[in-house]
């Protein structure tokens, strides 16, 4: 089928109009496994396909953007980066906005850092009408600034005028940047160093917090932010950075103080909690991961321990609250919740909350909850903090103690034997 499919993009590149010759193609796409492609990666010539993204044939630019969306996938991103760029510029400067999709698949840094004009096309697509485009660029330039490389390129060349250029397209648009900017923050106090240094963090508190700020050391930057998250509830606008922000401190807390943080800044651990609650998933996701990170270590454990009176506040059954979480059609929720449960594991408190939760021992315990790697590993690591607690056996009681510890010898990939008894007579 693969070699059906080739056939037919040859045919498209001798014609001038290709109507039905694409639709073929793309129909025949829907079926033609990705392995298949990839076996034939070195024959696919996508540079015709480009061309044809003409604005004035509607049908004909849908058919091209969704048969390339399909090839992409079965390149290398760095030979897309090395061998498509002028295409690549050419679609993301496209009238048809879902022409810039196409290149959302990209990982191939290095080759996008040496290409000064396809930087500039991706942030300007920041200021586009189509919002899947602007998420997708503000995820590319976010994904170039985790570099050193990436940072400088942004911040200190002339991407950062025209970023600054950019958000005076509307405030819809401004605010895309700043949640570039805060998302970029909440990396590392390096990456927000240089967003401070750019002027762009000072614009975004004089603009939230309506003071004339002209100078913020790093210090000052934090406490801004901190009185930033306590308005938050009252500005529409706040879902663009309240997740950036929380994150940011509770890598910050890791990284210098969990109980300094969390005693300067109540409003930080007041508001993780609160956003537990919250209809939106990503608020839920930045939640429990940060709960998850302030546990990470033994400081930050020690802070969780002063939290209990919080984490039973949250509601009736707090341990339910996080176990609906995890049962939630997301992977990254249900691994989230388990490393909550990790965070507090070693606690007594929180064991006894385990224990006289309903069923939620053998949640523990049942390995039938968890379908994927990363969820396995994430309840081996909860399953392995109860074992190695000295106050476990007491509270759980020697039977269960014993289960932890044979699920812990199992490991974290165990599939129990299925049985057969075998009948005499059966055929």
């Amino acid at each position: 089928m693969a070699a059906q499919a080739l056939a037919l993009l040859r045919e498209v590149s001798r014609l001038e109009a290709p109507l039905e010759e694409l639709r073929a193609l793309q129909s025949l796409l829907q079926s033609v496994p990705l392995s298949e492609l990839r076996e034939q990666a070195a024959e696919l010539r996508l540079g015709p396909l480009f061309s044809l993204l003409n604005e004035n044939h509607r049908e004909q630019t849908t058919l091209c953007v969704s048969i390339l969306e399909r090839l992409l996938q079965a390149l290398e991103p760095v030979h897309v980066a090395r061998n498509l760029r002028v295409d690549l510029q050419r679609g993301l400067t496209h009238p048809n906005d879902s022409v810039g999709r196409i290149v959302e698949n990209s990982d191939a840094v290095t080759e996008i850092l040496n290409n000064a004009e396809l930087l500039k096309q991706i942030v300007y697509c920041i200021g586009g009408e189509n919002l899947s485009v602007a998420k997708t660029a503000i995820k590319s330039l976010s994904r170039i600034s985790l570099t050193q490389a990436g940072l400088e390129a942004l911040f200190e060349s002339n991407l950062l005028d025209d970023l600054k250029s950019v958000m005076k397209t509307n405030d819809i648009v401004r605010y895309r940047v700043y949640e570039l900017i805060v998302e970029i923050s909440s990396v590392s106090p390096e990456s927000l160093n240089y967003c401070t240094t750019s002027g762009l963090v000072t614009q975004l508190l004089r603009e939230l917090t309506g003071e004339d700020v002209l100078y913020l050391a790093q210090e000052g930057v934090i406490d801004q932010i901190s009185n930033i998250i306590v308005g938050a509830d009252a500005d529409p606008f706040s879902s663009f950075y309240l997740p950036g922000f929380v994150k940011f401190f509770g890598n910050l807390a890791i990284m210098d103080s969990p109980q300094q943080i969390c005693e300067r800044y109540p409003i930080f651990v007041e508001k993780v909690f609160e956003m537990t609650e919250s209809q939106d998933p990503t608020m839920i996701g930045i939640a429990v991961d940060t709960i998850g990170i302030l546990g990470s270590n033994v400081e930050g454990k020690q802070v969780l321990q002063k939290t209990e009176s919080w984490f039973s506040s949250l509601s009736r059954d707090p341990l339910e609250l996080f176990r609906g979480i995890s049962n939630q059609p997301f992977p990254e929720l249900h691994c989230a919740a388990l490393k909550v449960f990790t965070a507090i594991a070693n606690q007594p408190w929180a064991q006894k909350l385990m224990f006289n939760s309903p069923g939620f021992v053998e949640y523990v315990l049942d390995r039938s909850v968890e379908h994927d790697k990363a969820s396995k590993d994430a309840k081996y690591e909860l399953v392995k903090a109860l074992a190695n607690s000295k106050t476990i056996a007491e509270i759980f009681g020697n039977p269960n103690y014993l289960r932890l510890r044979t699920y812990l010898s199992e490991g974290p990939y165990y599939v129990k034997p299925i049985s057969t008894t075998a009948v005499e007579g059966a055929e």
